[in-house]
């Protein structure tokens, strides 16, 4: 998926923003300070950068100044903040910031917020001739979000996407069946998400993982035929 740097100086907020990530199938990268923030940014540049404006050291609003004079706001930013003023976020946005996110942040407008950020940036290094994954200028969101590698689609997923069932079973069995092939085809087409496919099937995460679990759904089948 994508390279994410989250930088916020509460614990609580990045353990929160790093489960979410890395179950969307992200790497995630943690900064507590903007000291840290231009470590993780000289090492190697993120494909998107979640900022907290509010920050001990510097805030994150000067930090994106540093990154723009310097020719190192080169990916999406996204700026967060429970108490900035209208103000401060058009100033962000002007200098160059995505999106902004008011915490508490929900998860749909996280998703959200990253899905546009990196499709604009897969997009960005397509017209740029920079990026082999695909060929077509069209980037959808969910080419992005998988490297610009299109998912497969239901026919061409294998028996979990045209199974044949057996009616010549006992009741529990042929459902149990079904059921496994009903999550990993949309696990398949999720790329492993188990956010996505908790809200696609209407169950809550916890609820899902046992149901999986209790099938014997392989939960590594999505992510690696996303990635492929």
């Amino acid at each position: 998926m994508a390279n994410i740097l989250v930088v916020d100086d509460e614990l609580g907020i990045r353990d929160l923003l790093s489960e979410i990530l890395n179950d969307e199938g992200h790497n995630v990268e943690l900064a507590e300070n903007a000291a840290q923030a231009r470590v993780a940014r000289s090492r190697a540049r993120p494909d998107l950068v979640l900022l907290d404006i509010w920050m001990p050291d510097t805030d994150g609003v000067t930090l994106l100044k540093e990154w723009s004079a310097t020719g190192l706001l080169s990916m999406p930013v996204i700026m967060m903040s429970g108490h900035a003023t209208i103000d401060t976020a058009v100033e962000a946005t002007r200098i160059g910031a995505q999106a902004f996110l008011e915490k508490p942040i929900t998860l749909q407008k996280l998703l959200k917020a990253v899905e546009q950020g990196l499709a604009r940036e897969g997009a960005r290094k397509v017209m740029a001739g920079t990026s082999t994954a695909t060929a077509s200028v069209d980037l959808t969101v969910e080419a992005a979000m998988t490297g610009g590698l299109l998912l497969p689609s239901a026919q061409d997923m294998g028996p979990a996407g045209r199974q044949n069932f057996e009616l010549d079973k006992p009741l529990r069995d042929a459902r149990d069946e079904f059921e496994k092939a009903y999550f990993e085809f949309h696990l398949a087409k999720e790329g492993g998400s188990m956010t996505r496919v908790a809200e696609k099937t209407g169950l809550e995460r916890t609820h899902l993982y046992r149901k999986l679990k209790q099938l014997g759904v392989d939960l590594s089948r999505g992510k690696r035929q996303g990635g492929n």
